[in-house]
């Protein structure tokens, strides 16, 4: 199977209950749809689905997350989930997500970056390796993506700027 670099997994339309005030994509809704097209669907994708996660008595917990906001995502307009894995160890995996909409081009309407780590829940919810199948995944998609360049959002901290 190729392995597509990025990955587009997800595509979903802005909907009435998701626009704020604004008359634009509420910055709450962004986190959503970067974890539902991201994160979920390249669980999905790593062999660790709803039904996978049951079976083994594994999941994913997010240890942290960014977003930045660079552009405004209307009511209706469809946006679509670009997924870069960045990296990946024996517990933990970093993707890089970018939304984008049709009317943007290949602009970049927003992106986020997740750091998650795999948990045993088949007794106190703890951290632990990979399957060795969701391992190898990993390793073949990172194969796939290492050639890309490092996102220009990629390894952010937040910080007003220091004073002169």
């Amino acid at each position: 199977m190729t392995i597509a670099a990025p990955l587009s997994l997800y595509r979903t339309r802005v909907k009435p209950e998701w626009v704020d005030y604004n008359n634009h994509l509420n910055d709450g809704y962004y986190l959503v749809i970067f974890s539902l097209g991201g994160v979920d669907a390249f669980m999905d994708l790593i062999g660790m689905s709803d039904a996978e996660r049951r079976a083994t008595k594994t999941t994913i917990y997010t240890l942290e997350a960014h977003v930045n906001y660079l552009r405004e995502v209307k009511l209706d307009e469809e946006v679509e989930i670009r997924t870069q894995l960045i990296g990946f160890d024996q517990k933990r995996f970093q993707l890089y997500l970018t939304m984008h909409t049709a009317r943007l081009g290949d602009e970049i309407a927003a992106a986020s970056e997740f750091m998650l780590v795999n948990i045993d829940t088949s007794g106190e919810p703890r951290s632990a390796p990979f399957r060795p199948e969701v391992a190898a995944k990993l390793a073949e998609i990172m194969e796939a993506h290492k050639a890309l360049p490092l996102p220009a959002y990629s390894g952010r901290t937040i910080a007003l700027p220091q004073k002169k």
